[in-house]
């Protein structure tokens, strides 16, 4: 009789193993296409759209009329990083966001899709819910992409020629030897930098899937191509508007401060503050025009991109 028990249990063990098992490989079905759509959005983003980020940065780290090294205008700024430090220029701390922006991405889309899916679960309305999945899945980001971030401004702050700057590895060396893996190291501006990403993709996803639901979708491809670029576009251009100030703040921290070894800037609305009192409201949106030449554009990029290859991995794979 207990021989005849143990079968049992073995035969609905084996059952519902055969059960979970669809389930488990179709969820990491998705996960993987969720993954790989989202890193793919990222890195096709960020090498078409990386010179106006070295421009913003710049912009938004020089401290008024005052700061020998002021750009006149955005024309000026091309032109000076171009007469100095040459076309690789515009490319300097790309290596950062390279190795960042592939997870940072993939993080980016699939935490949303996960907070969506458990945000369905709750009396939220589905409009509401779609902007709260993009607030959680802004501030995962930011965690995962903070430390890249220190990097990259710091090189990018560097006006020297790209030939006798440090590299990616060497720069990200001296700060963890100098300032640490903390919030004055490589975490410092961790506050603003949750804020800038929280913010963005509040708006981001939240504008995105509720004006692509409410407008009809065409049956011609290149309509249908030309409404969501528009939509995503729209949304890339309001999220840079209302996120910039916690950029500021951002770039403040992470990049040179005014007296080499005082801390001036230590925190985010700190920060926010001393810039608002010293140099104005306007100082708070310095860089405005190329993060929204590169995020407006940037921002329906992703979005494209990350449909398309993730509608193709659904088909083939």
């Amino acid at each position: 009789m207990p021989p005849k028990k143990a079968s049992n249990r073995l035969t609905i063990f084996n059952e519902t193993n055969k059960m979970s098992s669809p389930k488990q490989q179709s969820l990491l079905r998705e996960a993987s296409h969720q993954i790989i759509a989202g890193g793919s959005a990222g890195l096709v983003e960020i090498c078409l759209m990386h010179p106006l980020d070295v421009v913003k940065t710049r912009f938004q780290i020089q401290r008024g009329k005052s700061d020998p090294n002021s750009y006149k205008g955005l024309g000026d700024s091309f032109r000076t990083i171009f007469r100095n430090e040459g076309v690789y220029g515009f490319y300097k701390g790309i290596l950062p966001p390279i190795l960042a922006e592939t997870p940072k991405r993939a993080v980016k889309f699939f935490t949303f899709e996960q907070y969506k899916k458990l945000l369905g679960l709750t009396p939220l309305s589905p409009g509401l819910a779609l902007s709260v999945a993009g607030l959680g899945s802004g501030l995962t980001e930011a965690v995962v992409v903070n430390p890249f971030e220190v990097v990259k401004v710091s090189l990018q702050a560097n006006r020297d020629s790209f030939k006798v700057q440090p590299s990616t590895f060497a720069q990200a060396r001296h700060i963890i030897r100098s300032e640490g893996l903390g919030l004055r190291g490589l975490n410092k501006g961790l506050t603003s930098t949750l804020g800038r990403h929280g913010v963005f993709n509040m708006i981001y996803f939240g504008f995105y899937f509720n004006v692509k639901d409410a407008i009809p979708a065409s049956q011609d491809p290149t309509l249908e191509f030309l409404r969501k670029f528009a939509i995503g576009l729209a949304s890339g251009t309001i999220s840079s508007c209302v996120n910039i100030p916690f950029d500021v703040a951002k770039s403040r921290i992470q990049g040179p401060q005014p007296v080499p070894g005082e801390i001036k800037y230590r925190s985010c609305f700190q920060t926010m503050g001393l810039v608002y009192r010293e140099e104005g409201y306007l100082a708070l949106y310095k860089g405005l025009v190329p993060k929204i030449m590169r995020l407006g554009p940037g921002g329906a990029v992703m979005l494209l991109v990350y449909e398309y290859v993730s509608g193709w991995l659904q088909r083939n794979w």
